[in-house]
């Protein structure tokens, strides 16, 4: 497995959660890592990513202000704190390696390795 996304769970309405994305690749410090959402019925959505050196990360407008992204090149592991939740948070998240590396796209085809996904519920 070459990343490992792990983290999930039900909380209630205004609590918090940290996703985190363990990446088993030798070129993990080369690469942005993205972490996705898909709830059911619904396309996959970018929610951040995070720049392979130390540019700005970039969130979707519905977590900004919310959930911070960040990555530790020394562990090899990218985290996702989730605070504020909200019902409509609730899906399957994903975390990814880009395939482009000088930027952080939000476009799930441009992201070419992916976990295997840790479900975040949050109940009103």
């Amino acid at each position: 497995v070459q990343l490992q996304a792990s983290g999930g769970g039900t909380v209630h309405a205004g609590g918090s959660l940290r996703l985190s994305c363990a990446v088993s690749l030798r070129t993990f410090n080369s690469y942005p890592i993205g972490w996705f959402r898909q709830a059911p019925g619904t396309e996959r959505e970018f929610v951040a990513a995070v720049p392979r050196g130390s540019g700005r990360p970039s969130y979707a407008d519905s977590v900004k202000g919310r959930f911070t992204i960040s990555r530790d090149n020394a562990k090899n592991m990218v985290s996702l704190q989730m605070n504020s939740l909200k019902p409509e948070d609730t899906a399957v998240y994903y975390c990814a390696r880009s395939r482009i590396q000088h930027t952080t796209p939000t476009a799930p085809g441009l992201y070419d390795l992916w976990g295997q996904g840790t479900l975040v519920t949050v109940s009103s």
